[in-house]
C-alpha cells in the first residue's frame, strides 16, 4: 500500500472537496493524509503539493520517493502563480495541466504527464475549477499507476512566468463596458477574492451567477 501525503496549505481552498473524494476513492491502495503544513510531511512514497503556498525544501522532499506538483499551464510556459486565471484573461480556449517534480526553482522540475481541457468562454469560477480539479485528480491517479515505471522528461523551450495576483487585480473599472470586464469578473473568487468596483465613493463586491 502506498503512503501518500497531500499538502494543501489553504483549508478554505475549494480543491479540498476534490482531494477528500480522491482520498476516499483510493483508500484501498493508499494510506492518504491531507495536511496543511510542511511540518506534517513526515515521509512516504508520494508527496503531492496541491494549492500549496509554502516553500518545500530538499529536506522535506528527501522524505518521499516522489514529490510532485500539479500546475495549470503547459510548462515551461506559464510558470508562477494563478496560471489558469491569467490564461483565461489572455483569451485561452484550452488549459493544459502539468504533473512535475518539485524542485527549488519555481515550476522548473521534470514533467511526468500532462492533461488538457477545453474552455467555451462562458465558465464561471466554480465551473473552471471543476474542470481543473478533475484534471488534477486524473494526474494524481496517473502518478500512483505509473511513476514507479515511467520516466519524467526535462522541460524544453522558453520559460515564461506569471506574476502573483493581488486584490487589485480583481478591481473592475465601472466606466468600461461589462463585456470588457467579463473575464476578469468570472475568474474572481466571489467568496475569498471577489471582483469589486468603486463608484460614488462606495466600494461594491460583484457576484456573477448564471440563470438556471
Amino acid at each position: 500500500m502506498f503512503r501518500v501525503t497531500i499538502l494543501c496549505s489553504d483549508a478554505a481552498h475549494p480543491v479540498n472537496a476534490w482531494l477528500e473524494r480522491w482520498a476516499a476513492r483510493n483508500a484501498e491502495r493508499a494510506d492518504i493524509a491531507i495536511v496543511r503544513d510542511r511540518a506534517e510531511c513526515t515521509g512516504g512514497d508520494f508527496l503531492f503539493l496541491i494549492s500549496c503556498h509554502q516553500i518545500i525544501g530538499a529536506d522535506v522532499r528527501a522524505n518521499y520517493r516522489h514529490t510532485l506538483v500539479i500546475h495549470a499551464s503547459d510548462l515551461p510556459k506559464g510558470r508562477g502563480w494563478s496560471p489558469m486565471a491569467w490564461e483565461v484573461l489572455a483569451g485561452a480556449d484550452r488549459i493544459t495541466v502539468s504533473l512535475l517534480n518539485a524542485e527549488d526553482g519555481v515550476d522548473s522540475g521534470d514533467i511526468w504527464q500532462k492533461r488538457s481541457f477545453a474552455l467555451d468562454g462562458t465558465e464561471l469560477l466554480d465551473e473552471l475549477n471543476g474542470k481543473l480539479f478533475d484534471a488534477e485528480l486524473e494526474l494524481m491517479d496517473w502518478a500512483l499507476d505509473h511513476c514507479d515505471s515511467a520516466e519524467p522528461v526535462s522541460q524544453s523551450g522558453e520559460a515564461t512566468m506569471w506574476p502573483r495576483r493581488t486584490p487589485s487585480d480583481s478591481e473592475i473599472d465601472p466606466a468600461k463596458p461589462l463585456a470588457d470586464s467579463f473575464d476578469a469578473i468570472r475568474i474572481a473568487d466571489p467568496d475569498r477574492f471577489p471582483a469589486f468596483f468603486t463608484h460614488r465613493g462606495v466600494t461594491y463586491n460583484i457576484r456573477l451567477e448564471k440563470q438556471p
